[in-house]
């Protein structure tokens, strides 16, 4: 009997693999159980469209990140923020002022979590790393002044 499994079962396989099992696990397991479903020419068609859609979602976000990058990658952006004279700041930069600063002067959308910046805890310029999808990060600077 053939089924395409609806979710992955171990020691068979996973979601939306083609396999051939026998009648009895198929029909009283498998199927039973929501696991399979049955193959016909209906169901490999809803497989193939929600597999191409799923690609081409994820076509189109990584185009969309790769223009985030372009617009992002190797530029410093300034941050003014209160301090005292010895240099250092009072209180931190957090990644939700970057992110809102990134925004700001790019109108590229950031994630504050998707950020990989050291504490700022005084004036100078820093490496941050954003991640704008899975494989896909660009380098900025973060330079921090003093506010008048």
């Amino acid at each position: 009997m053939k089924v395409i499994l609806l979710a992955d079962v171990k020691g068979q396989g996973k979601k939306g693999d083609t396999i051939n099992v026998a009648d009895g696990y198929g029909r009283n397991f498998l199927i039973a159980r929501g696991l399979a479903t049955p193959v016909n020419a209906q169901v490999q068609n809803d497989f193939a469209g929600k597999a191409a859609a799923a690609q081409h979602k994820i076509d189109l976000d990584t185009a969309a990140a790769q223009e985030s990058k372009k617009r992002i990658d190797g530029k410093t952006f300034v941050l003014k923020a209160k301090g005292g004279e010895s240099g250092k700041l009072f209180g931190a930069v957090t990644g939700k002022e970057i992110a809102a600063l990134i925004e700001k002067e790019s109108g590229v959308a950031v994630d504050k979590k998707k950020l990989v910046v050291e504490t700022i805890k005084t004036f100078g310029l820093y490496p941050c790393t954003v991640k704008l999808y899975a494989g896909i990060s660009a380098k900025i600077n973060v330079s921090v002044e003093k506010e008048d």
